[in-house]
């Protein structure tokens, strides 16, 4: 290979003729991008490092933080006077005060307190052979009992609440086995029993709220003659704020007989007043008798005319000398003509009733029925009963209150009562007759029926628009009527049906 000339001769004072000289600088492009990425900020020609500030004889010195708080540097430097005193066990954890356990570095050197101590890899701070096995206790010295009491080892409190969490402990236990020493061999104890409150539901228009405002306008009567060991006993209903109770006339028909006889009202909150007699009508089997009270509880009146069979109605009385009793039941049949009474002498009474199954029983008569607003519908009368006694069999009767109280106004305007009569006597047809009705047995002279052309033999088969299937029908029906009102009456005669006028009279 043929040698070429230098092509930069040595200049003089150069290294030597045996050294190249310094070629040209060659700088590649840059691209900006890069250099606005990695190159110095504008306005920065230096380093970047502004936390140094450069010393006076040239070196990089740093910054320091600034010192530690007062209450920092005391909790975590060493105490006073313990400059040479190394991290160690504490002698008495060994139960030996005077022992002395080698310092974890026997080096000299101590990590904890040498900034400048690098940071290496160490084996567990517990030995492989020395740590503990599950549930095994460490290793350690135990406190005894004169330590945990006296040596002041545990705080007070926890001793204190120990002590009563053993009394708790003691007493529960004394408690059970006194409990098992009484009860297990004996018959007797404690019983458990799952009790309730009694009920309290009671709506307005319940049994309980209607008997509540109903039964303070409801008394009880008694009738008694000066030296008499017994009499008799009902009830009644006050039906005018000026004192005056409406009541059966049976009730006290005693009194109405013989003047020496005493009528006495007793109210269910236990007052007793002397009743006085203002009228009574023993055909209808009403009377009215009036107390001298103030301000008394006076009983609604409603609308018999308007209770229909299977309406709810309550009888409230004093049967059998049960004061204040209230029963309740429904209307079992409307408009039922019945014959009752006639006791004693005295000339039975029909008049037309409300049948009920509500309990009526002797002491009832006289007393209300009212409908389930707690109205007045009817004054308990009678009963029918199989039984000598004449207990109640649920069939129990009562005067509407429409009829019951047209005869009190008319007994507290004149004290007696005059009833729309139609001048004849009859009974009812026998069973299997060809006409069902009431049969005239005798016309009064001169009477209404003699009057119209009505003869013995008929039989009367209807009064108005009401039929008549028998003589009690044929006496209700009447009575239904005014004095004086022109009624037609239809008969039958010789097998042919009739039709007369009758102008009934007053009886």
């Amino acid at each position: 290979m043929t040698e070429q000339p230098d092509a930069n001769p040595a200049q003089p004072g150069s290294a030597g003729d045996d050294r190249l000289g310094p070629r040209p600088l060659d700088r590649p492009a840059v691209d900006p991008a890069q250099t606005a990425v990695f190159g110095r900020p504008h306005g920065v020609d230096g380093a970047f490092d502004q936390l140094y500030t450069p010393a006076a004889n040239g070196r990089r010195d740093l910054s320091l933080a600034p010192p530690a708080p007062e209450s920092l540097a005391e909790a975590f430097r060493r105490p006073p006077g313990a400059e040479g005193v190394l991290l160690e066990r504490p002698r008495e954890a060994t139960g030996d005060a005077n022992a002395a356990e080698a310092p974890l570095w026997t080096d000299g050197a101590d990590p904890w307190r040498d900034p400048a101590a690098g940071a290496v890899l160490a084996g567990p701070a517990v030995p492989a052979e020395d740590e503990p096995k599950p549930g095994q206790r460490p290793a350690g010295a135990l406190l005894s009992l004169p330590e945990v009491l006296f040596g002041r080892r545990v705080q007070t409190k926890a001793l204190v609440l120990l002590g009563v969490v053993a009394l708790l402990v003691g007493a529960v236990g004394g408690l059970v086995g006194w409990w098992v020493a009484d009860t297990g061999s004996e018959l007797t104890g404690s019983a458990t029993i799952s009790e309730t409150d009694a009920a309290k539901e009671r709506p307005p228009g319940s049994v309980a709220d209607i008997a509540k405002r109903v039964s303070p306008a409801v008394v009880s009567l008694e009738v008694f003659k000066p030296g008499a060991d017994s009499g008799e006993q009902g009830s009644g209903v006050v039906i005018d704020p000026q004192g005056y109770v409406l009541t059966n006339e049976h009730v006290v028909n005693a009194a109405v007989s013989d003047p020496s006889t005493k009528v006495t009202a007793i109210f269910n909150d236990g007052t007793r007043t002397e009743a006085k007699v203002v009228g009574s009508d023993q055909k209808s089997d009403l009377a009215v008798v009036k107390v001298n009270v103030t301000n008394p509880v006076v009983l609604q009146i409603g609308r018999s005319a308007g209770l229909q069979v299977g309406d709810a109605v309550i009888a409230v009385g004093s049967p059998l000398a049960l004061q204040n009793t209230v029963t309740s039941g429904i209307v079992s049949a409307l408009n039922r003509p019945i014959t009752a009474g006639g006791d004693n002498g005295a000339p039975p009474v029909t008049y037309e009733a409300i049948q009920t199954d509500a309990a009526i029983n002797h002491g009832n008569s006289g007393g209300a029925l009212v409908d389930s607003t707690g109205a007045l519908v009817g004054i308990n009368s009678s009963i029918r009963s199989s039984s000598s006694d004449g207990g109640s069999i649920g069939i129990g009767f009562a005067i509407p209150s429409d009829y019951a109280l047209k005869i009190a106004k008319v007994l507290i305007k004149d004290g007696k009562v005059n009833h729309a009569d139609i001048g004849i006597n009859a009974s009812s047809t026998v069973a299997g007759s060809a006409t069902m009705g009431a049969q005239v047995k005798n016309v009064a002279p001169n009477g209404p029926a003699a009057a119209a052309g009505i003869k013995e033999g008929d039989v009367i088969t209807k009064i108005g628009d009401r039929p008549v299937r028998d003589s009690a029908e044929l006496t209700v029906a009447v009575r239904n009527h005014d004095i004086g009102e022109v009624v037609p009456v239809q008969l039958a005669r010789d097998g042919a049906l009739l039709v007369v006028d009758v102008t009934l009279g007053s009886d």
